[in-house]
């Protein structure tokens, strides 16, 4: 479609990120035969260290090594055993992607975890988040941004006629501008971090990516003006955490597009994920509360969960991801 103004067809769906166990194979053929429109590449969490968010992340920045230390993620001296799994992961990760989606011509999401909710999360070495120090966040801004640019490289060169879309997350953004990340002490907080300066470190990574970005929090008070400014071509957020119409209908008639988390991760009490319809109706709702047309929904709008589904059965998984999809489907035929 070359009148589509947004990196993914109309009426596509994606997932948020992370899938319940351990086998990155069965992971991908579930993401490939669900969300054959835009499919991401799954994250395991639940193998350990080094599939995590932050672990993950880690493992790509360039000349700033991770480790692991008291369970927690902080920058090492030299590179160690918890990076180089990390790294591991990862490679095997791409690997079973190029095996699997061989030939694949279409667009592919990868996730990667964003500069402030790692430097709200990794630990200087000698103590306190890298968040106390706005030099180590410029270091590790950088070192992200170059990480980035290398991990973009080597999913084309596995899927050389696929197109690239990298999502940003930043679960805890909010809190950072918010100063609301607390001390190791937990009697005070971090200061908060500028919006302009969030805005201008976000766009040095969405820059170094040189590839479509959508920034993903699913937190409540997503940050619409810093991503806008950020140069984030859409925002992945829960539908059921927006409280305030106002910004983000200024951002979509903005031109941002918009991954709308319609599926709660968990599975109700009933155990049965919402039918397609539902989800269809509940992003419908939405875009006629902010009064924009029709037809511009399934091109501005991609379908997803509302988070990650680490912690979801592979049954309820496989049934949201199959009731995206067929929303997606049921929006783009209106």
């Amino acid at each position: 479609m070359t009148d589509q103004p947004w990196p993914w067809p109309a009426g596509a769906a994606t997932g948020i990120g992370s899938l319940p166990g351990t086998d990155i194979a069965e992971a991908q053929r579930v993401v490939l035969g669900e969300l054959p429109a835009l499919p991401h590449l799954p994250e395991l969490p639940a193998r350990g260290p080094g599939a995590d968010l932050v672990g993950r992340t880690g493992g790509l920045l360039v000349e700033l090594p991770i480790e692991l230390y008291a369970a927690r993620w902080r920058i090492a001296a030299r590179p160690g055993r918890d990076l180089r799994r990390a790294r591991d992961l990862m490679e095997r990760d791409l690997d079973q992607l190029a095996e699997q989606a061989e030939g694949y011509a279409g667009p592919v999401k990868i996730q990667a975890g964003g500069p402030y909710t790692l430097a709200a999360s990794v630990e200087l070495p000698i103590g306190g988040r890298l968040l106390r120090d706005p030099g180590a966040v410029r270091d590790l801004t950088g070192s992200l941004a170059e990480g980035l640019r290398g991990h973009v490289e080597a999913v084309r060169r596995r899927l050389p006629q696929a197109s690239v879309l990298l999502q940003l997350d930043e679960p805890s953004l909010p809190a950072v501008l918010a100063g609301r990340i607390p001390t190791e002490s937990g009697l005070g907080a971090y200061r908060p971090v500028e919006a302009t300066d969030a805005a201008v470190a976000l766009r040095t990574v969405v820059e170094a990516a040189g590839v479509p970005t959508v920034l993903h929090c699913c937190a409540p008070d997503v940050p619409l003006e810093v991503v806008r400014a950020a140069g984030a071509v859409g925002v992945a957020l829960d539908l059921a955490l927006v409280t305030d119409l106002d910004p983000l209908g200024e951002a979509i008639d903005a031109g941002l597009g918009l991954l709308a988390g319609a599926v709660g991760t968990a599975a109700p009490p009933a155990g049965r994920a919402p039918t397609s319809a539902q989800v269809a109706d509940r992003v419908r709702q939405l875009w006629d509360r902010l009064g924009f047309p029709r037809r511009r929904l399934a091109e501005q709008v991609v379908v997803t969960p509302a988070c990650g589904l680490a912690n979801a059965s592979t049954g309820y998984v496989r049934a949201v991801l199959a009731a995206c999809r067929d929303a997606g489907r049921r929006l783009a035929h209106e």
